[in-house]
Parts: C-alpha cells; structure tokens; sequence
C-alpha cells in the first residue's frame, strides 16, 4: 500500500505542506519514519566506501572548497535495496505535495552526507533563483543519542533579515523542509561524528538541447 495512504502518513504529509504554504520551511522532530530511518542507517553503514568529499556548485562549476564546505557524501542509488523505502516515502510526499501545493516537482535526487568532528558546511543557498531547479529541499538525521552542546546544529536564517529562525539538532529522526531558493542556512561544526541525509525535490528543467537532470 502506498505510504501515502496510510493515515499517519496523510496527517504528516498535511503537517509539511501547510507549514510550507504558511512559512516556506517546517521541522518535525521524528518527522522521518522509523523503518525509513533504520534503513537509511543501514544504508550508510553498507556504503561506506563510496563517500567522498563534496564539492560546491554542479557540472563543469564544479570545485572543492574546504573553506565553506567539509563534509564526506554518497548518492543514493534507486539499485540500493535499503534505499527503496527512502525513495518510495520521498515519491509519496512529492505527490501530496504537488496535488495540495502544485509545486510542479519532477523528481528527486539525495545523499548521504557524514561531518568528521570540526566539519562544516558556511552559509548557503541550495539553489538561486532562477538560475536552478531545485525548488525543496529536505534534511534528516541518522544521530542516535545526540546530546546538547555537542554542536553540528543545522542554522536557517530569514531570507531577508538574516536573522536566526530555527536552530536544529540533528536528531536520529529529524525532519527539515525548506524552498530551497528562500533560505539561507549552514551546519555548524560538531565534537563528534554526524550523519545526514540531504534531498531535493526539483522541477524539470529539460530544454531540447539538454535532458534534466544534468549529468
């Protein structure tokens, strides 16, 4: 049964897309599904081997900069076997959302992401405005057991002002949302290792000389 039936599931979905239509971002501690959690873990522990530093900007722009950015990712593969329930909740919430919201979005892509202690990511914008398609993106954590004052806070900041909106822990469970064109956010460095996986739901951007998503 699609998990968008399900109605724990109709009354999460309903949570996020009025929270985005009133305020552009939402987080829900224990947002995440627990079986998709548990699967992400596993997922994370099994493809250890593929992490590599990330890089900042996209194709040929492409570059490493550990002034503003630190962390370790590995894609999320639709062959993975523990990344389906992932991916079947990702496509669930993406139809809720086009059907409540028509945000139009296309498809969804996500990684991994692991922050060694000291590692961060400076602030940023997860796309600009008209010059990307990504329009949501979403945060969840695989921390089991985090403690305060051991840093590694996500940041969102007031697209105009600046100013701090929401500061959070990243908790086994987790769940963040936000346009990714509105709100500048960051990670701040933690004392321990954290673990992340990071989404975005995106628009097609297909043109007739280039298919969407770029390569």
């Amino acid at each position: 049964m699609p998990i968008e039936h399900e109605p724990v599931a109709e009354i999460l979905f309903e949570t996020i897309a009025s929270a985005l239509e009133k305020d552009g971002y939402v987080v829900l501690p224990n947002g995440t599904p627990a079986r998709v959690s548990e699967c992400l873990q596993r997922l994370e522990d099994q493809v250890s081997e593929r992490f590599y530093a990330a890089s900042v900007g996209r194709g040929p722009e492409q570059s490493h900069n550990q002034t503003l950015r630190r962390d370790k990712i590995a894609w999320i593969d639709e062959g993975d076997p523990l990344a389906e329930p992932w991916l079947i909740w990702a496509a669930d919430l993406q139809r809720y959302l086009n059907r409540r919201l028509f945000l139009g979005l296309f498809s969804f892509e996500s990684h991994l992401a692991v922050y060694e202690p000291g590692d961060f990511y400076r602030t940023h914008l997860d796309a600009f405005r008209g010059q990307s398609n990504r329009r949501l993106s979403l945060v969840t954590y695989l921390n089991p057991d985090w403690q305060p004052g051991q840093g590694g806070e996500l940041v969102i900041y007031h697209p105009e002002t600046g100013t701090t909106l929401q500061t959070v822990a990243p908790l086994l469970g987790m769940l963040v949302l936000f346009l990714s064109e509105e709100f500048p956010h960051e990670v701040l460095p933690a004392v321990r290792e954290r673990k992340s996986v990071a989404g975005w739901f995106r628009v097609n951007g297909s043109t007739a000389a280039q298919a969407d998503p770029p390569t």
